[in-house]
């Protein structure tokens, strides 16, 4: 039996000045959607480049709010990889659209723009590709065929905090959403935030963001506004806290340290692959910088054990890792929703059956990503 103490595949980089910056928020006498919130989302847009910021409660009710803001609905197609978090395709059935997968790269694991032309029909409404891992999409190429053919895109960046594209961050182009989820880079606990340059889709997003009302309690606050704002349209409750603002907020101010230490832990990992039965993922070629959220391995075809196998066998050695994803159309619901459909991702299918994230996060040492690695190497023999 394993007597080491359990080394979970993330665990959340919380400083003192993380939670220095929420006792003060706590103290404010603001803990919901306040001051920390606005000043999260005007360092996005400091950051990344872009025009407009809104914060949302997860990255998940930022899509649905695009979802709505951008009229989807009944008889439309959203192109999307089925290598990805289900919540995306979730909303997309949940508003009447269909999902149209579309295959990915074998190696990196992301979408292109050839495989993304060749799903477009005239049903498409939308394109949602996925940043995978903490490199970034083909963002040129996709765009180019995207606004050839006149379909709105939206970048799922919830990877991708800290990314940047031939010298661009990642958020800077277009409409694009991130995740501040417990284990991402920055983390708000929950949260998410939509960016992009159009300010009404910014002014539309943020008012679904709050029950469709005109302004929000912190806006009639500091604009002395009258008590009772009006519904403009039916919305939702999806507001970001102060709370976790100020969490996320105080961790974006270090992001660039965060990501230094992932770097410094994947490059070990690469290094000590070399010759293993484990794939990692190959990098993408176009000139990016990588922000390393998730370390990924693929089980060779000829490895001892299978991927749910070794999951269980490094468990038992207390070592924890996860998988980042089950293809979505190989899931339950799914799978039967599309039992008639002849649906070729052979890429996606080969992956899904694969993958394994390894523990990654900043307060990791090199020693524990040596003891990753011996342990390894022991239960699969090698």
């Amino acid at each position: 039996m394993a007597t080491e103490e359990f080394l979970p595949f993330c665990r959340p980089n919380i400083s003192e000045d993380d939670v220095d910056a929420v006792v003060a928020a706590l103290k404010s006498g603001w803990i919901t959607t306040g001051p920390q919130c606005a000043a999260l989302e005007a360092a996005f847009c400091e950051r990344l480049g872009a025009g407009y910021a809104v914060a949302m409660s997860s990255a998940t009710a930022a899509m649905h709010c695009y979802l709505v803001a951008m009229g989807v609905g009944p008889g439309d197609e959203i192109i999307t990889p089925s290598m990805t978090w289900v919540s995306t395709v979730n909303l997309i059935s949940l508003v009447g659209a269909t999902p149209v997968f579309v295959d990915i790269d074998r190696d990196h694991l992301m979408v292109t723009a050839d495989r993304i032309e060749q799903a477009v029909t005239d049903k498409t409404r939308l394109i949602i590709p996925v940043h995978f891992a903490g490199a970034p999409l083909d963002l040129d190429a996709i765009y180019e065929v995207a606004n050839r053919h006149g379909i709105p895109v939206v970048e799922d960046a919830a990877h991708a905090l800290g990314t940047t594209y031939k010298g661009r961050p990642v958020g800077s182009e277009g409409d694009a959403i991130f995740s501040l989820q417990a284990i991402k880079n920055v983390t708000a606990a929950e949260g998410g935030v939509f960016v992009t340059h159009n300010e009404a889709l910014a002014a539309r997003m943020k008012r679904l963001r709050f029950h469709g009302l005109g302004l929000d309690a912190y806006d009639r606050d500091t604009h002395g506004r009258t008590p009772q704002a009006e519904v403009v349209e039916p919305g939702f409750k999806y507001n970001l806290p102060d709370l976790c603002a100020a969490l996320a907020l105080s961790q974006l101010h270090r992001l660039d340290t965060i990501n230094a230490k992932r770097a410094e832990i994947a490059h070990f990992y690469a290094e000590a692959f070399a010759g293993m039965s484990v794939m990692p993922l190959g990098m993408a070629p176009w000139q990016h910088d990588h922000a390393w959220h998730l370390y990924i391995v693929r089980m060779a075809e000829d490895a001892s054990l299978d991927r749910n196998a070794f999951l269980q066998a490094m468990k038992a050695q207390q070592i924890g890792c996860g998988i980042h994803f089950l293809a979505v159309h190989t899931q339950k619901y799914y799978r039967e929703l599309h039992s008639n459909q002849a649906l070729d991702l052979p890429n996606t299918e080969w992956n899904s059956e694969r993958i394994c994230t390894l523990p990654m996060f900043p307060d990791m040492t090199l020693d524990d990503a040596a003891r990753v690695v011996d342990t390894m190497k022991k239960v699969l023999g090698e």
